[in-house]
């Protein structure tokens, strides 16, 4: 009997060449539709700002949008950065995503900023931004700003201020810390916060951080066990070249991106396969090959239930990387729904059928 596994999806809303950002939203929303009908546990967008290929730049925006399209899943982000937002807009923002959609929105954060060093300036002077360095106060903030009995202020006058992020809560966001570094591992160890581990952005130091994360964990009321999951890039199709060549572009991208080339909206799958060598990228799409996962449905299920069983988690986020063919509608994204569709029936299917034998047994 397989045991369940959980598995979830993290969206950066990806920009092919000559798509528009209302196309690639629509393209990103219909995902997240089909994800709800498959039994995905989450879907969260992440934040980044600048990117030609990347159009999550506002995650609360975007959980808005999905959480009033989709019936059962949980919407979150994955993250918002706090750093570039004053943490009272952030607890604002989703104490009122969680009274749109009580008991399924989820607030990832993370601590990095999610853009390059001139975009960090112009958000730090154009708007209110947190000081990186107070990150886990500003966490401590939130938590308090959320709470339904909100956070009390006291005035150099000696009275007390009381703030809320909503006026009347009837649920509060579960909220996450995100990372691939010991030090969010840690302060998420200490304050009794689940944790997620950014493995589709950099697998190195999981095995140090999840342990140091486990073992040094303090119980919380909402949370008193640690919990945690990490996240992984994914292509998946009928065969392995297919999945291969639609990983191709994403992974040209990120290899671009590590070694400093210009940044362009994402390759079609012809035009990464028929694009010139370059030792360099090609060096780094190797590497990629090797830690994400591609391949066909069986492949795929078994290399996840690999990682789920070697780090301990009982989830596992997908960033569907499946790349565009010249001739697909720019309002769709028919790669991504395919390995959403493929893991679903390869993983999602057997262990929903697990839960309910498990349940009719004396």
């Amino acid at each position: 009997m397989t045991p369940p596994l959980r598995l979830s999806v993290l969206d950066l809303i990806p920009v092919r060449s000559g798509q528009s950002s209302a196309q690639a939203m629509s393209a990103s929303v219909a995902l997240a539709r089909l994800a709800d009908r498959l039994g995905y546990e989450r879907y969260w967008f992440a934040e980044h700002h600048n990117m030609p290929a990347v159009a999550s730049t506002t995650p609360p925006v975007l959980i808005a949008s999905v959480a009033t399209q989709t019936d059962r899943i949980r919407v979150g982000s994955g993250g918002v950065m706090l750093p570039n937002h004053a943490p009272l807009v952030v607890a604002e923002q989703f104490a009122a995503l969680e009274a749109l959609a009580p008991g399924r929105i989820d607030l990832g954060i993370g601590r990095a900023p999610g853009s390059d060093p001139v975009i960090t300036q112009l958000l730090r002077i154009t708007g209110p931004t947190a000081d990186v360095d107070r990150f886990p106060d500003h966490i401590g903030d939130i938590l308090a700003l959320l709470h339904p009995g909100g956070a009390a202020l006291r005035m150099t006058s000696g009275n007390e201020y009381t703030v809320h992020a909503t006026p009347s809560a009837g649920g509060v966001p579960t909220l996450w810390l995100l990372g691939s570094s010991d030090y969010s591992a840690q302060l998420a160890a200490q304050l009794g916060l689940p944790y997620v581990f950014a493995y589709h952005f950099s697998g190195d130091g999981i095995e140090r951080a999840l342990e140091l994360y486990r073992t040094g964990y303090q119980p919380s009321e909402q949370h008193p066990t640690p919990q945690t999951f990490l996240t992984l890039n994914a292509s998946v199709a009928p065969t392995e070249d297919e999945a291969l060549s639609r990983a191709l572009p994403q992974m040209r991208a990120m290899a671009r991106m590590r070694t400093g080339r210009p940044l362009t909206a994402l390759e079609t799958v012809e035009a990464s396969a028929s694009a010139p060598t370059d030792t360099a990228v090609t060096e780094h799409v190797e590497a990629m090959r090797r830690r994400w996962v591609i391949g066909s449905p069986d492949a795929a299920a078994e290399a996840i239930r690999d990682l789920s069983t070697r780090y301990g988690v009982d989830e596992v986020m997908i960033s569907p990387i499946s790349g565009s063919r010249e001739d697909e509608p720019f309002d769709g994204a028919p790669g991504r729904e395919q390995t959403l569709e493929l893991l679903a029936g390869a993983l999602l299917t057997d262990s929903a059928s697990s839960r309910e034998l498990s349940a009719s047994l004396p």
